[in-house]
């Protein structure tokens, strides 16, 4: 794959994908890999549906890994990842209450029994990719919550519903392009009028 292009869609396994792209080539990078265990696309090898908690992350490392070669070394990696609950060990799918053919026709998987972790635990599946790529050789820098304001309902009666997912961000390097300005709330009229007052002697600020 020669000659890059802006507006391309490649629609192709991830990690064959990036093999074919050459090495500091990308600015930035935004994904979401398909979670564990919750969705099953009906397709073979696919990301999600690993036997182990441990696979997945594995499988995602060495794809991450190949990213990494790609991305620029001031470039950023924004990874948005969910969380799962481990079930009771069945491999098959069950029908969402308010998709019962699915999200864009894909069954709902159920969550397997994992070595270590009892029935009915929260995994921590996004912190243990943000170690494991910590480990690898990335720099973790932030964990955004994202704040669910529609969050799918759950049927479960002894727990919170789970209403927010992590955004990591994760650089290549030390020194990397981030843009603090272009997030950056104004002060409201109240602050600045006050900065404008300047502090008095027996000002504590």
């Amino acid at each position: 794959m020669n000659g890059l292009t802006t507006d391309t869609i490649i629609n192709r396994d991830a990690l064959y994908a990036l093999r074919e792209l050459p090495s500091e080539s990308v600015h930035c990078a935004v994904t979401s890999p398909p979670y564990y265990a919750l969705r099953d696309y009906g397709l073979t090898m696919q990301i999600g549906r690993e036997d182990t908690p441990e696979e997945y992350i594995r499988r995602l490392t060495v794809i991450f890994r190949e990213l990494r070669r790609v991305l620029r070394p001031d470039g950023t990696l924004w990874l948005n990842i969910a969380d799962t609950y481990c079930g009771t060990g069945s491999k098959g799918s069950s029908t969402d209450p308010k998709n019962p053919k699915g999200r864009n026709g894909q069954s709902v998987s159920i969550a397997r029994k994992a070595a270590g972790i009892k029935q009915k635990d929260l995994i921590g599946i996004p912190w243990l990719l943000a170690f494991s790529l910590r480990s690898d050789g990335w720099y973790l820098r932030s964990d955004i919550i994202w704040q669910k304001e529609n969050p799918m309902p759950e049927s479960c009666k002894d727990r919170p519903t789970r209403c927010y997912e992590h955004i990591f961000l994760l650089t290549k390097e030390k020194k990397y392009y981030y843009d603090a300005a272009a997030i950056a709330e104004p002060i409201s009229p109240k602050t600045a009028a006050r900065y404008r007052l300047g502090r008095s002697a027996n000002s504590k600020y």
